[in-house]
């Protein structure tokens, strides 16, 4: 078993540009601008929040999760701009397996590409591996989506493979997902070092 229990820890993580807290029903108006202007975030999503309806469902999920520990979603807010940049979690958590994934993750466009979403894996992999005492880290986007493959591989990610019709796709089909990982002894042989290089 994992070092502590996630979901009686309830953690806020936080360094030097960002902190992440726990997601909570009236973070509903923190998140509106990028639901109501911003729909495309969610194009190669698993599951969308654009649109005023559909946050409010992406909301009241997330939290559901949480409660049945499956789940641990957080908002994130830029100390830079002080201003919220979006949310991101901890999903399909097996503590009993020492496995987690990561993802769920969406930023408004006027904080992509400014080193948030460094800084919130960061933190996110040290909390699971030097504080929860995890032992594998998932990751896993759309295949087709170049950007978000392109960001976890910047962070150290090791692609696992693709599992091809994985699940439906938001924009109808089917999707094939590409699957990545850090692993707990990878975090510990360097790319713990190498991320905090390129958060500095």
């Amino acid at each position: 078993m994992p070092s502590i229990d996630i979901f009686e820890q309830n953690p806020v993580l936080e360094d030097d540009r960002v902190l992440l807290r726990p997601l909570q029903e009236s973070d509903f108006e923190h998140l509106l601008p990028f639901s109501l202007n911003e729909p495309e975030l969610w194009y190669y999503g698993l599951d969308t929040a654009a649109g005023e309806e559909n946050l409010k469902k992406y909301i009241a999920n997330a939290i559901r999760n949480r409660n049945n520990k499956t789940e641990f979603p957080f908002i994130v807010f830029d100390k830079k701009t002080k201003a919220y940049a979006g949310c991101t979690r901890f999903y399909d958590i097996r503590q009993d397996y020492l496995t987690t994934e990561i993802g769920y993750t969406f930023f408004g466009k006027n904080f992509q590409h400014t080193g948030v979403n460094r800084h919130c894996k960061l933190l996110m992999l040290t909390y699971a591996f030097d504080v929860w005492g995890l032992e594998r880290c998932g990751l896993r986007a759309d295949a087709r989506n170049v950007k978000s493959i392109k960001s976890m591989k910047a962070i150290g990610c090791v692609q696992e493979g693709i599992q091809r019709s994985h699940m439906p796709a938001l924009t109808g089909g089917r999707r094939d997902s590409i699957v990545m990982s850090i692993l707990k002894k990878e975090w510990e042989r360097g790319k713990k070092e190498m991320l905090e290089g390129i958060t500095r």
